[in-house]
């Protein structure tokens, strides 16, 4: 079994009234994820930002459901649950 589970930090931004996702940041922990999302919300100034998670089995072609860590300011809804 060769399951892979990533930690990503991304940050939104507000464009024409629509959020928008910046580059996604991987990250080697769920803690520096939670960090790296808080950091691009409170001091680069993005309108929010979420730190998730997402197990991978790539030889089977399985990608698990998103698993969101923690949020700041504005995140769009499908962000805000561990349903997608």
């Amino acid at each position: 079994m060769t399951e892979i589970t990533r930690f990503v930090a991304l940050a939104f931004d507000l464009t024409d009234g629509s959020l928008i996702a910046g580059e996604p940041v991987d990250c080697a922990t769920p803690a520096a994820a939670i960090q790296t999302a808080r950091g691009l919300w409170q001091f680069f100034g993005h309108v929010g930002a979420v730190a998730f998670s997402r197990t991978s089995d790539f030889e089977k072609g399985k990608f698990n459901q998103r698993h969101a860590l923690r949020w700041f300011g504005q995140v769009p809804d499908e962000f805000l649950s561990s349903d997608k």
